[in-house]
C-alpha cells in the first residue's frame, strides 16, 4: 500500500470513528457533568488509555484470532503486526469470514436505525421507514437468509461468519438497551463517581465494537486500524470536553454515520463475495455522506 492509501485510510478511519462515536461524546459529556473534577480527570485520562489501547488495541486481535483459531492467540497477534507476505495471504484467505459478519452486523445496525431509533428525519423515506418499526426483524432476517443462502454455495464458513455477525449485533444491542436503563437509574437516584465510571467504560466497550468492526471496511491491516480509530477516539474524548453543546446542535451528524455504516457493511459484504472494491472507495463514501449531512445540519444551526 502506497503512502497516499496509507493516509486516505487513516484519514477515512479517523472521521468514521470520530462520527460514529458522537452518541458516546454526548453520553459522556453528561455523565461527566454529573461528576467530581477528579473523577472527570481519572476517566478521561486513564479511560482514553483503556479505549485507544485496550478496547481498541484488543478487538482487531480477537478478530484476527477468531478468523484465523489456527494461529493461536499469540500467533494472531504477531500475525496482525506482521509484515510477512505468507502471513498476510492467511489473513486474506480467511478475510470472506470476518467481511460477511462485519458486514451483516454493520447493515443490522443501520436497520435498527432507520425503523426503531428515535432520529431527526434528513432524508425522505426516514419516517416511513420509523412507522414501520415492527418490520424490522423481518427485514434483517430475510436479508441473513439470503445472504447465507448465497454464501453457503461458496463458503460454509463464510455463511457461519454472517450468522456470528447478526449474534454479535443482537448482544451488543441487548448490552446498549441495559445501558440506557443503567443511565435513567444513574440520573434519577445518587450514584458513586465509581459507578458512573464502569458505566462509562461499557458504554465506550460497545461503541467501540461498532467502530472496530467498520474499520474492516477499509483496511484488514491492524496497525492501520490501530492508528486511525485510536486517533478517533482521541477526537472523541476532545469533544467530550469542551465542544459536546455545539456537536449536539448538527443534529443530522448521526444521519451521516448511519447512512456510512450501510455503505460500508454493504462494501464489506460484496468483498467477502469476491468483487474488487478499491482501498480509497471506503474512505472517499465516508466523507462525502457525513459532508453532506454536516453541511445539511449547518443549514439547521445557522
Amino acid at each position: 500500500m502506497d503512502i497516499l492509501s496509507i493516509v486516505l485510510v487513516v484519514s477515512g478511519l479517523i472521521l468514521f470513528e470520530t462520527i460514529s462515536s458522537i452518541d458516546n461524546a454526548i453520553i459522556n459529556a453528561e455523565v461527566l457533568s454529573t461528576m467530581a473534577q477528579k473523577a472527570r480527570k481519572w476517566f478521561l485520562l486513564w479511560g482514553l488509555l483503556i479505549a485507544v489501547f485496550l478496547l481498541r488495541g484488543l478487538l482487531p486481535w480477537a478478530i484476527v484470532w477468531a478468523t484465523n483459531p489456527s494461529l493461536g492467540p499469540i500467533g494472531a497477534f504477531t500475525a496482525a503486526l506482521s509484515s510477512d507476505p505468507a502471513v498476510i495471504a492467511a489473513i486474506e484467505a480467511s478475510a470472506p469470514i470476518l467481511l460477511s459478519g462485519g458486514g451483516i452486523f454493520l447493515i443490522f445496525l443501520f436497520f435498527h436505525w432507520l425503523f426503531l431509533e428515535p432520529k431527526q428525519f434528513g432524508l425522505r423515506g426516514e419516517k416511513f421507514f420509523y412507522s414501520q418499526g415492527v418490520w424490522f426483524y423481518a427485514v434483517v432476517s430475510v436479508i441473513l437468509a439470503v445472504i447465507v443462502w448465497f454464501a453457503l454455495k461458496i463458503n460454509p464458513m463464510m455463511a457461519f461468519g454472517a450468522v456470528v455477525g447478526s449474534t454479535a449485533f443482537f448482544i451488543t444491542h441487548g448490552f446498549k438497551e441495559n445501558a440506557k436503563k443503567a443511565e435513567e437509574k444513574l440520573f434519577s437516584s445518587t450514584k458513586s463517581d465509581f459507578s458512573k465510571i464502569l458505566y462509562l467504560e461499557v458504554i465506550d466497550a460497545t461503541f467501540s465494537i461498532d467502530g472496530v468492526i467498520g474499520a474492516f471496511a477499509f483496511t484488514l491491516s491492524v496497525p492501520l486500524i490501530l492508528l486511525g480509530n485510536g486517533i478517533g477516539a482521541f477526537v472523541v474524548r476532545e469533544l467530550t470536553l469542551g465542544n459536546i453543546e455545539r456537536i449536539k446542535k448538527y443534529v443530522f451528524l448521526k444521519n451521516g454515520a448511519m447512512y456510512s455504516i450501510l455503505i460500508l457493511g454493504t462494501i464489506m459484504l460484496m468483498d467477502s463475495f469476491g468483487l474488487h472494491i478499491p482501498t480509497w472507495l471506503s474512505p472517499i463514501a465516508t466523507a462525502l455522506i457525513v459532508g453532506y449531512f454536516f453541511l445539511k445540519s449547518r443549514k439547521v444551526v445557522v
